[in-house]
């Protein structure tokens, strides 16, 4: 759900890539989010929704079959399936102490994500104890969309029949790269076979909503190859490509490495080629008929392609979150479970939340995320921070945004702010100049 390293603007400026961690994904700084305030959280769950406020599901699965060395989410790899069993009973507790909270007030869930680690590691069976226990504790029935995550190895017809047959509508591949070679140096659990065998089988099932991933920037990446990748990508005709910039957080098997051997720069692409790889691909997927949709996204069809799960959560939709290092927010609070295997088994063992650290949010600083998550839609419009918040940002944030207008990075105007392509590649390292003065040059996690 989030980075767990600082935000490094300075090293993507400098061009090199270095440890650290340029995606900004939530505001304010989760380094600002403490133990002190999960009083917030508990506060906001006995409160009523507010009128007109969607509320929408992510659960994690932190298991994978190994670790990618430039992973830096919450996985295990050692875990039996008595242990993956002790695991979902506890999501179902989580969500039984959820139920029937205020918060909650009766809502149907409107999208649904599951994420990872990796959820298409558990098995079909284990995915149906899943499915039909969390549909016995909130409601689905007004569910628009639901994503699966999944690695291409761990795959097969009977689990993609399954997934089909409990209703998830968007599948999401974790291809990364197409090269055989590039996979087994970044320490991907699937080869260049199992994708081909992925994508078919889900296109046999009935998926009509595929999304997959890719990585500008992996350790040995070529230009040449890059470009067969992309266009491989284009022949496969997905209804949503999602392009990455490659980085290097602290908590990753590559930072280990780099310090074994002394490294300040990280063995993978500077930022100025892989912002040139990502606008090259975009280039190529338009000229196939892709629209781009954000600073990552490309997708086939607009008209019958969504993201729900991303345009809701960057229009303020409530978010419960639920599973081990999941993040959460309800009614303008952020909250985090316990982060660790063990701490968030025993609360719940003991029936209790198993939340971490919360902050609430201050009106300006509600306003102040969702314009920033809505510039990576490369567009932000005028009226709606208007009628939502009384906030004119061309006023409220007038000063950064003449800056990036002077840059040549946007075009303000009485409809609101449009990004150039050049500066929606980089969009993540203009953000930090719309936070707080005391949100910036600090720790991001």
């Amino acid at each position: 759900m989030a980075s767990e390293t600082s935000h490094s603007l300075q090293q993507v400026e400098a061009k090199q890539t270095t440890v650290g961690n340029y995606f900004v994904a939530n505001y304010p700084p989760f380094s600002f989010w403490t133990p002190e305030r999960v009083s917030d959280a508990f506060a906001v769950f006995e409160q009523m929704p507010q009128p007109g406020t969607d509320l929408g599901l992510y659960l994690h699965i932190p298991f994978c079959r190994k670790r990618c060395h430039f992973c830096y989410f919450r996985v295990y790899t050692d875990k039996n399936a008595a242990q993956i069993r002790h695991y979902m009973k506890a999501v179902l507790r989580e969500l039984d102490l959820y139920a029937n909270r205020p918060f909650v007030g009766g809502r149907d869930l409107r999208f649904v994500y599951f994420g990872g680690g990796t959820p298409s590691y558990l098995s079909a069976e284990q995915l149906r104890y899943l499915f039909e226990g969390m549909k016995e504790r909130l409601a689905w029935d007004r569910v628009e969309e639901v994503t699966f995550e999944c690695e291409p190895g761990t795959l097969n017809e009977k689990k993609l029949r399954a997934l089909k047959d409990l209703g998830v509508t968007r599948l999401s591949l974790g291809i990364e790269n197409f090269n055989q070679q590039i996979l087994e140096i970044n320490g991907r659990a699937h080869g260049a076979k199992e994708i081909d065998q992925a994508y078919n089988s889900a296109r046999e099932v009935g998926f009509d909503q595929i999304n997959i991933d890719l990585i500008a920037g992996m350790v040995n990446e070529t230009p040449e190859n890059w470009a067969r990748c992309v266009a491989r990508a284009i022949e496969l005709e997905p209804e949503c490509i999602t392009i990455y910039q490659m980085e290097v957080p602290y908590n990753t098997t590559l930072y280990q490495r780099m310090q074994q051997e002394g490294l300040v720069t990280a063995p993978v692409a500077d930022w100025t080629t892989k912002r040139q790889w990502v606008g090259d691909a975009f280039r190529e997927l338009e000229k196939a008929g892709y629209t781009v949709g954000s600073a990552y996204t490309a997708v086939r069809t607009p008209q019958k392609t969504r993201f729900v799960y991303r345009d809701q959560l960057w229009s303020g939709a409530d978010l419960l979150g639920v599973g081990v290092a999941s993040f959460g927010l309800i009614n303008g609070v952020h909250y985090q479970n316990q982060h660790n295997w063990a701490p968030y088994l025993d609360k719940l063992d003991r029936g209790e939340l198993p939340i971490h650290r919360a902050l609430a949010m201050t009106d300006d600083e509600k306003c102040i995320r969702e314009f920033i998550l809505q510039m990576k839609l490369g567009s932000v419009r005028r009226h709606y921070f208007l009628d939502k918040f009384g906030v004119d940002i061309g006023t409220r944030f007038g000063a950064a945004l003449s800056d990036l207008q002077a840059r040549g990075y946007a075009y303000v105007d009485e409809s609101g702010v449009t990004l150039s392509r050049e500066s929606l590649l980089r969009v993540d390292t203009l953000l930090p100049a719309f936070f707080l003065p005391e949100h910036q040059d600090v720790r991001y996690a």
